[in-house]
């Protein structure tokens, strides 16, 4: 249940001020905006026009971090009795919140690795409402401080484009189709399907081409992306269209250029395709400091008049400031003045904002809207969602080497076990970036679910921390000794990777790998079971090739249940349990198969693109059983424009129940083409019975089919290829389990 701490907090933290519920001789209730009989837009376009540019301006740009208290809401106005508006809040896996505890879930991109867009709605669901009862409780308590509001800067879409990328562990994967889907989902499990009212506020960030760096080699405040029209249409926009056609409310910028012009103030990106092209009707909000960055960082504009006019001349409604005393948005009232801004386009900007509020019922009564009735002491970290949060974890596991060992024998007991690395016992690291604040009482470390497993558990961290900056050898040898299994947790977390902070490469931090190599050397045949936790992958070349670790999984960064859904992972002891992840990115093999970070090129990133083999393919993982793909049916012949739907057998070979991730994947016969090598168009998670044939249904669309080619998007004429299985089609590295193909023309 969530503790809220009130009575000291509300003299410092409450933001409404005086509250003035007369101008001249109205009440509120004779203002139109709040007349709930009217049209949508009639009742913004009546509280835009009562609007003077100063409260305009105050609305624009107050938002964002920095003093007083943590944070700054856009401005109330008191005269037509409009409360503080906060722009900033985080709930994509869950509430984040300043202040009491939410449920913390899986981070991003083990949600990707499952496979599973039902999964997703389902965890954005909980977070959405969980973040809709807190905010009826700030409301009414009068706080509007920073990570208290509605609008949730989530999803990210930008895509796991280099492993080496701080933020990776904020994605849902390298393929644009898949953030796509994901993207998507999140954005109607949030705003939700009341015919009226919407619960939150999406807005899909970090538009566009923002994949790395953070720091290194240079600073994200003034990188530019030098991006191909290719590669930026086909790879870094598509998830963003598809999170506008999902019908985001907000999209928030990203901090780096493209090609020359930073994003904040980029009018192509966020008028012409975003609303021209795309048709994007909310509005656009910068990332923390990117406005200033224009002047501070880039060099690009030399003042903060100038600065504000070209972002808000681009299309950017909000400014997210950073630690600043005046945000450059409280300089538009001059610009006007100056005739760099039009008093209209302010309007124009303001009225979308104004369009989201209404519709989160913000000027309604609270009776008819049911997301206003959500109680923080039901809802907020709840059984239900607290047993979501265990079902999340054990879905996001990726096994990616088993000789033999897993499934532990159910209900095994041993007389001793060891469990040693620094992962093991730091329930900080494996909560992951931006998680939400969740009670102690709910969190279960690897150690504490795993200990179960014998009578005498032995443990040793080996390291001071995560960075294992100092290692002792001695106490890992120690705790290794006599014992019947070895657990490994090994891994980064966000004091290795994180937003602000790139990997400088793949490698184990610190004396990890030594603390590896030590166990390998004294292990006496023992079964070496390596748990790694990461955002993105580490080097373990060395350990997939030796078979004194005949057990590797990547774990990501499962949150708050990780313990309790470890235990259920290795013993299979609960439905669901068996393994069905699968990666979301490319693992490499070698640290030369990673182009430089700053090269923004798609060629030889991710697996649509990439022509070397690397260690573990995009799509890759183990089940406990195998599967077998049969009767493969889709048109032979399809006319450009028009989708493909088909069907396939699923048959599930072994004595368990088991979900398997069916993948779908085209390519283009024609290699004069530019189009990637492979294509993911197609996904989801099914879950079968033992000796089941399950037939699944699948629908290509033919935007999946569609290249960007003479300036526009084509979906060309000719041959294709279709795969349909539990992986990629073609790779060294293969789960026991067949991929059918058929091939189908597209005429004109």
């Amino acid at each position: 249940m969530a503790v809220f701490i009130v009575a000291l907090l509300l003299a410092a933290f409450s933001l409404v001020g005086s509250q003035t519920f007369r101008d001249g001789n109205k009440t509120l209730e004779d203002y139109p905006f709040r007349n709930t009989s009217l049209p949508w837009d009639q009742r913004v376009d009546d509280v835009v026009s009562r609007l003077t540019i100063k409260e305009m301006q105050g609305l624009m740009g107050r938002c964002g971090m920095g003093r007083p208290n943590g944070g700054y809401p856009g401005a109330a106005i008191p005269r037509l009795g409009i409360k503080p508006f906060q722009f900033w809040a985080i709930c994509d896996r869950g509430a984040e919140n300043t202040f009491g505890n939410a449920t913390n879930f899986p981070q991003d991109i083990g949600l990707a690795a499952s496979f599973s867009p039902a999964l997703l709605y389902r965890v954005s669901e909980a977070a959405a409402i969980e973040l809709r009862a807190k905010d009826n409780y700030n409301t009414k308590m009068g706080y509007y401080g920073i990570n208290s509001g509605l609008v949730c800067i989530s999803p990210v879409l930008d895509l796991f484009r280099d492993p080496r990328w701080g933020r990776n562990q904020e994605t849902h994967g390298e393929d644009p189709y898949m953030v796509g889907v994901y993207g998507a989902t999140f954005v109607r499990a949030l705003q939700g399907d009341h015919p009226r009212y919407i619960r939150g506020v999406a807005a899909c960030a970090h538009m566009a081409a923002y994949s790395g760096p953070e720091n290194i080699p240079v600073k994200r405040f003034s990188f530019n992306a030098e991006i191909s029209d290719v590669d930026l249409r086909m790879t870094f926009l598509r998830a963003f269209h598809a999170c506008v056609e999902a019908g985001a409310y907000a999209v928030e910028s990203s901090y780096n250029a493209i090609n020359g012009v930073p994003v904040v103030a980029n009018k192509w990106l966020l008028t012409d395709v975003l609303r021209g092209e795309w048709g994007f009707k909310g509005f656009v909000m910068s990332d923390a400091g990117a406005v200033e960055s224009l002047v501070t960082s880039f060099k690009y504009i030399n003042n903060s008049v100038d600065a504000a006019a070209a972002c808000v001349n681009a299309g950017c409604n909000v400014e997210l400031s950073g630690d600043i005393e005046t945000p450059y948005y409280f300089y538009l009232e001059e610009a006007v003045r100056q005739g760099k801004v039009k008093e209209s386009t302010l309007r124009d900007l303001v009225r979308p904002i104004f369009y989201a509020r209404m519709r989160l019922g913000e000027f309604d009564p609270p009776e008819g809207n049911p997301y206003r009735q959500y109680d923080v002491n039901e809802v907020v970290e709840s059984a239900e969602h607290r047993a979501l949060a265990v079902e999340a974890a054990l879905k996001t596991f990726v096994l990616l080497k088993n000789n033999e060992v897993l499934p532990l024998k159910n209900g095994a007991q041993y007389d001793t076990i060891s469990i040693v690395g620094p992962m093991a016992n730091n329930t900080e690291q494996l909560r992951g970036d931006y998680a939400a604040n969740t009670s102690p009482v709910y969190l279960t470390s690897p150690l504490e679910g795993l200990s179960g497993l014998a009578q005498h558990v032995k443990y040793s961290s080996g390291c001071n921390d995560t960075v294992c900056a100092e290692y002792d050898a001695r106490s890992v040898t120690e705790a290794i000794t006599d014992t019947r299994l070895i657990f490994v947790l090994l891994g980064t977390g966000q004091a290795v990777e994180t937003e602000g902070h790139d990997r400088y490469d793949l490698e184990l931090p610190g004396y990890q790998r030594q603390l590896l190599n030590d166990v390998m050397e004294n292990a006496n045949n023992v079964p070496i079971i390596l748990l790694l936790f990461s955002g993105g992958p580490v080097n373990v070349t060395f350990a997939d090739a030796d078979n004194r670790v005949p057990v590797i999984v990547q774990c990501f960064l499962p949150g708050q249940a990780t313990g309790t859904a470890l235990r259920h992972f290795v013993l299979n002891d609960v439905t669901g349990a068996v393994p069905a992840g699968r990666l979301p990115y490319t693992w490499p093999k070698l640290a030369s198969q990673v182009p430089p970070m700053v090269n923004y090129s798609m060629e030889e990133r991710t697996y649509r693109y990439m022509r070397e083999e690397p260690l573990y393919p995009f799509g890759y993982g183990l089940s406990y059983v195998s599967f077998q793909y049969s009767n493969l049916v889709c048109p032979h012949t399809v006319q450009a424009g028009q989708d493909i739907n088909g069907t396939v057998d699923v048959h599930n070979m072994g004595d368990l129940t088991a979900d398997e991730v069916v993948q779908v994947y085209i390519d283009w016969r024609n290699s004069s083409l530019p189009a990637p090598k492979l294509q993911l168009v197609w996904f989801d998670r099914v879950t079968t019975g033992p000796g089941q044939v399950v037939t699944v249904n699948f629908t290509v669309k033919s935007s999946t089919m569609a290249l960007w080619m003479d300036n526009q998007w084509t979906v060309p004429t000719g041959a294709y290829g279709l795969y349909v299985g539990g992986q990629q089609p073609v790779g060294a590295k293969r789960a026991p389990s067949n991929v059918e193909l058929a091939t189908f023309h597209v005429q004109a």
